[in-house]
């Protein structure tokens, strides 16, 4: 029976179990696709134009939709500002070993990928990666839904597709 005490409950146990350290998915064994559907994060750098990894990279959530993975990001932050740049190729490890500069390099064993980045700017595409990520994330939507909704249609953040180059 579903009641009150039960709902609180399962919540508070939502809550502490996302309190513990975050998940760790080992690069041993673990296909890039089995990583995207089980992983929290990403881990992303940008590519310069001399082919060498830029030393701005982070850790941040993700949605994937298809072969295509997305972000939704600060406007004013160096991934934007890479795109726009037109250094729109990206270095991406899939898996969770929580803050990238914690992880002493540790992420760059995890799965990867290289991609194509570029700035979604279709509406109905925004809607539809925006449910994706209240699906994905549904208690950090409770807190974030609003400001990721809100900053894109004020233009604080963007949403950035990298869609694969090999898959």
């Amino acid at each position: 029976m579903l009641t009150r005490r039960n709902l609180v409950t399962a919540f508070g146990g939502a809550l502490a179990l996302s309190a513990l350290p975050v998940k760790l998915i080992a690069a041993e064994g673990a296909s890039l696709k089995q990583a995207i559907d089980s992983s929290d994060l990403i881990y992303l750098t940008a590519i310069r134009s001399d082919g060498s990894e830029s030393s701005c990279q982070s850790e941040i959530w993700f949605v994937p939709r298809g072969t295509d993975l997305y972000i939704i990001t600060m406007t004013a932050s160096w991934r934007v500002r890479a795109v726009k740049k037109g250094l729109n190729q990206a270095r991406i490890w899939v898996g969770d070993l929580g803050q990238w500069r914690g992880t002493e390099g540790k992420y760059k064993a995890l799965p990867r990928l290289d991609a194509l980045a570029s700035q979604v700017t279709d509406d109905s595409e925004k809607q539809q990666i925006l449910g994706l990520f209240g699906s994905k994330y549904p208690l950090g939507w409770i807190v974030y839904g609003s400001k990721f909704r809100d900053g894109l249609a004020d233009g604080t953040r963007t949403m950035i597709r990298y869609r694969p180059i090999r898959v």
